[in-house]
């Protein structure tokens, strides 16, 4: 069955949101996603405005047999919210955010942005766990599992999350939560987006702020070594609300640097004493490790990955930093092929390390997730940094304790990746699959095949 006019048209008789065709004046600035390297034209653009329109849209793509691509920040870095010659579901225009002060809740639609859900949630004291970048959608964050500056005293953004409602394959609307759909609130839970288009998150909120004890402390690379392992040492005993990440990367004067980032999730008085072993070691060359407001410290990375550039990553997990892992890390970052390019140390620990790694379909409950982020302007060669990433990747292999953050596989890593990434729980999501995706309508992702009849 083609896609035509007539059909669009009769279409958008029972649509409330936006249709974008390859013919519209802003199709090009419609199509396009945050990693610039992906260069997709999709036959259709729909930007729901509720959950109906989500419905329709789902139904639609049935009806006419095209792929189907589920798109919320956009800001996945392989790109799976677009497709060529397919529909794209845009959900950026459902923004809607409710905070219930008394419950400590909030309910936010999937067009919503971390720096848009903490300005909301901020405006009450109350926080909970989102990425590192504020620009990041909550969506795509929260789907693969979420970890961020809250994690160790408040979980994984996943187990803040409460309930959700989901637009199925056949156009149902369900409500996921303890009490309804259990085993797809919990396949929701870092499956990623297999199993539906979540129209609503429902997210546990915790008092924070507005002040925090945070920020970073900027040490030269000639010491990257030095303070890596006195990283590692320092997290092994870090109290839970500590939470750390270390970065290699170039500042603006242009010279490399090893960066501490740190955040404490409790009141500034007991933040600034937790923070007093960072501001004492060594010798950074800048030291912004104080009081912050909270919304501050979730806009500290905003510059590492701002949109417009092109990008290629990639990432594994660790049990801990031994000296033979943090020679080669450092090693691979003196070959860097562009200043915009970093790698990023974060670690699964406190509240987000104690959950078992099957009580939610994001299994990777410890260690150390090492991201390997390349990123370079359009026009720049592309070889040079791809090189880097990929040499960069197979030399910390041999360390990698096995598993990868299924929002940083990239597009050209196959099915063996997504396995890695689910791990122990690919079978029981599999099962899950089946039941509320037996076609694999939702399959332009990390994508969890259904499993067998019988």
């Amino acid at each position: 069955m083609g896609l035509n006019t007539a059909s669009i048209q009769t279409f958008a008789t029972g649509f409330s949101g936006r249709i974008v065709t390859p013919v519209d004046p802003d199709y090009e600035t419609a199509r396009r996603v945050w990693n610039v390297m992906i260069d997709r034209r999709p036959a259709l653009i729909l930007q729901p405005r509720n959950a109906a329109d989500v419905q329709a849209a789902v139904r639609f793509s049935l009806e006419q047999r095209l792929p189907l691509a589920i798109r919320g920040g956009a800001h996945g870095v392989a790109g799976m919210g677009t497709c060529d010659d397919g529909l794209v579901i845009d959900c950026s225009l459902m923004k809607t955010i409710s905070v219930d002060v008394a419950s400590r809740t909030a309910h936010a639609e999937p067009g919503v942005k971390w720096v848009e859900f903490d300005a909301a949630t901020q405006a009450h004291g109350l926080a909970t766990t989102g990425g590192t970048v504020g620009d990041t959608g909550i969506a795509g964050l929260t789907l693969g599992g979420g970890f961020g500056w809250l994690e160790g005293a408040f979980g994984l953004t996943v187990d803040n999350l409460i309930a959700a409602d989901v637009v199925l394959a056949d156009g149902r609307l369900v409500r996921a939560s303890d009490d309804e759909n259990a085993d797809l609130l919990w396949a929701l839970k870092g499956g990623g987006g297999n199993f539906g288009v979540v129209t609503s998150f429902e997210y546990r909120l915790h008092p924070l702020g507005p002040m925090i004890a945070g920020g970073l402390a900027v040490h030269p690379y000639s010491a990257a070594r030095e303070v890596l392992a006195f990283f590692g040492d320092f997290m092994a005993t870090a109290p839970d609300p500590l939470t750390v990440g270390a970065a290699l990367a170039t500042g603006p004067d242009g010279h490399k640097a090893c960066i501490l980032a740190c955040a404490y999730a409790g009141t500034t008085d007991e933040g600034l004493k937790a923070v007093q072993p960072l501001k004492a070691f060594g010798s950074p060359v800048m030291d912004m490790i104080g009081p912050i407001p909270y919304v501050g410290q979730q806009g500290l990375l905003e510059q590492a990955a701002p949109p417009g550039y092109r990008n290629y990553w990639k990432a594994e997990f660790i049990h801990a930093l031994t000296p033979g892992f943090i020679d080669t890390w450092v090693d691979a970052f003196s070959t860097v092929a562009s200043p915009m390019s970093f790698q990023l140390l974060f670690p699964i620990h406190g509240a987000a390390a104690r959950v078992a790694p099957e009580a939610t379909a994001f299994p990777l409950r410890g260690g150390m997730h090492v991201g390997i982020y390349g990123a370079w302007k359009p026009g720049e060669a592309d070889e040079p940094n791809l090189a880097w990433v990929r040499s960069t990747w197979q030399r910390i292999k041999p360390f990698a304790s096995g598993g990868v953050y299924v929002n940083e596989i990239g597009s050209d890593e196959g099915q063996d990746r997504a396995r890695q990434a689910f791990g122990i729980n690919y079978a029981r999501l599999a099962s899950v699959k089946a039941r509320y995706d037996p076609t694999n309508v939702f399959r332009l992702n990390a994508n969890i095949e259904p499993a067998a009849a019988g």
